[in-house]
């Protein structure tokens, strides 16, 4: 994050020309499954050291052409300044929100429906990145795009009539080439990259944290920010020292045309790009420089995938060069749509590193992908959920029948001496008869009692489908204890639980009153 971060927030603007307005969500449907990437550009103030220092400066941002000039301090007289033009263009004035709902918004509505989405934010150490994406939660209109992208997801999921939401959180950081879960409070332990052939890449055992609230996913996302690897130098006194990644999952449930429930997953990626660091200037030494050091290596080969992606020429994309280019590998050229955000500084002494930065932001426009709906995929939570219910209650219909078919023993009982005795020509004992009626009578009553629970069962299993209180009760607990730990079938166990008291109260009735039976 940048020295002087109050500069954003002492010049007020609105910016009024949206250069690039993301269609809504049916205009996405009907697009083209191929589409570029995305970029913007957002340049910070002059900071409290630079204008110090005597930093002129060198960028100059025209936001209604959308276009970006960088001269070069150095250069003759006669050279003209760098232009490049990206699909929009904030300068100093631009406002957190305005950023948000002019550039992202359009994003997030199509991850509600399915869709993958990523935003990345990449460029120089101290540019602004990491309050770009995460910013500040005690000032709204501070916060980044991360938390007002929550609250965007929750708003329109309590908007929405009809369908069935589940939210999933994680949050990971690669530091120094390690892969690290943020929500354990183990940080020693690193994770692998694993793939599947129907869903991709994954991580395994990443925590995944259900979430239903605005401020449950905040708490998520505390947690993990605080565990997050941060340093000072020269250039930074808050730099982050790894690129983190906060994945949130949404899988929606609706009934279709056809009258069957459909479920569509949509996963959003908000990565937080570490910034490339000059030793010279940084001035990293020890822990700092190796940090560093795995810093740019890794950067450098995110460069390598953008170049290998538009050259066209390339038969081999080196995605398996570097854990973050591998974690990457469907927002760029694969199943998402992509966003990337490009954060530069002004000031001349920072000319080389903006014109990379926009060299490589410039070349990414190029980069097309293949986004599509994700509907009906074999790991969705919610399909999970529903064939465990459906499995459940076709154990207890099939146990009820099985129940109801098993003879009563007192009735045999029953019907075989009160054979005898006719054939004896004696009397039944009357208060045998009796016996016997209400053992009759009890039967048909343990029948009705357990047809009873079923429909209680059933019940339950519509409550569970609409409400995930349990589910709310077990991701508490976990952060309650500020270790999440994977996602378990919680609502399942006590369905479980529920059917066997079921079962066992049924059995005891029927071994009660058959204890001193003796079938003849």
């Amino acid at each position: 994050m940048f020295q002087d971060i109050g500069c954003f927030k002492s010049k007020v603007h609105v910016v009024t020309t949206i250069l690039y307005t993301p269609p809504n969500t049916m205009d996405q449907t009907r697009f083209d499954p191929s589409e570029t990437v995305k970029v913007v550009v957002r340049c910070r103030p002059l900071n409290e050291k630079e204008i110090a220092a005597g930093y002129g400066r060198c960028v100059f941002v025209d936001c209604s052409n959308g276009t970006v000039e960088v001269h070069n301090p150095n250069g003759k007289r006669n050279d003209g300044p760098r232009r490049f033009r990206f699909d929009a263009v904030y300068d100093e004035n631009s406002m957190q929100k305005d950023l948000y709902n002019e550039t992202f918004r359009g994003l997030i509505d199509n991850v509600l429906v399915g869709f993958n989405g990523t935003v990345f934010a990449y460029g120089q150490t101290g540019t602004g990145k990491t309050f770009t994406i995460q910013g500040f939660q005690d000032n709204p209109e501070l916060r980044g795009i991360m938390p007002n992208s929550f609250v965007h997801i929750f708003d329109e999921i309590s908007k929405s009539m009809g369908t069935q939401y589940l939210v999933r959180a994680s949050y990971l950081e690669i530091y120094k080439e390690e892969i690290r879960d943020l929500l354990r409070r183990d940080q020693s332990k690193h994770l692998e990259i694993r793939e599947k052939p129907d869903s991709g890449i994954y991580i395994k055992d990443l925590s995944s944290v259900l979430t239903k609230s605005i401020d449950e996913i905040l708490k998520v996302m505390t947690i993990g920010y605080q565990n997050r690897a941060v340093g000072a130098t020269n250039m930074n006194e808050h730099s982050s020292r790894s690129h983190a990644i906060f994945i949130i999952t949404v899988e929606c449930c609706r009934t279709g045309t056809d009258g069957k429930k459909h479920i569509r997953v949509g996963k959003l990626n908000l990565v937080d790009l570490a910034g490339s660091e000059r030793q010279s200037k940084t001035l990293s030494e020890g822990e700092r420089l190796k940090e560093a050091t795995k810093i740019n290596l890794s950067l450098s080969t995110l460069g390598n995938v953008i170049s290998a992606l538009v050259d066209g020429k390339s038969t081999h994309i080196p995605y398996r060069d570097s854990k973050l280019t591998r974690l990457l590998q469907d927002s760029l050229g694969g199943n998402s749509k992509t966003i990337m955000i490009a954060n530069i500084g002004p000031a001349t002494y920072n000319y080389e590193e903006t014109i990379n930065t926009l060299r490589y932001s410039n070349r990414a426009k190029n980069i097309r992908n293949k986004p599509k709906i994700n509907e009906d995929p074999k790991d969705a939570l919610l399909k999970e959920y529903q064939e465990e219910i459906n499995r459940l209650k076709s154990l207890l219909q099939n146990s009820v029948s099985a129940i109801s078919r098993q003879p009563i023993k007192q009735d045999i009982q029953h019907k075989s001496q009160r054979k005898h005795a006719l054939l004896d020509g004696s009397d039944v004992d009357t208060d045998f008869v009796n016996n016997g009626s209400d053992t009759e009578l009890d039967s048909t009553s343990i029948e009705s009692y357990l047809k009873e629970q079923q429909v209680k069962l059933l019940a339950e299993k519509n409550e569970i489908l609409n409400d995930h209180s349990l589910v709310a009760v077990e991701k508490s607990r976990m952060l309650n204890d500020l270790e999440v730990k994977p996602i378990i079938f919680e609502n399942c166990f006590y369905i479980c639980i529920y059917i066997f008291s079921c079962f066992s109260r049924a059995n005891s009735l029927l071994e009660t009153k058959s204890k001193s039976e003796d079938i003849s």
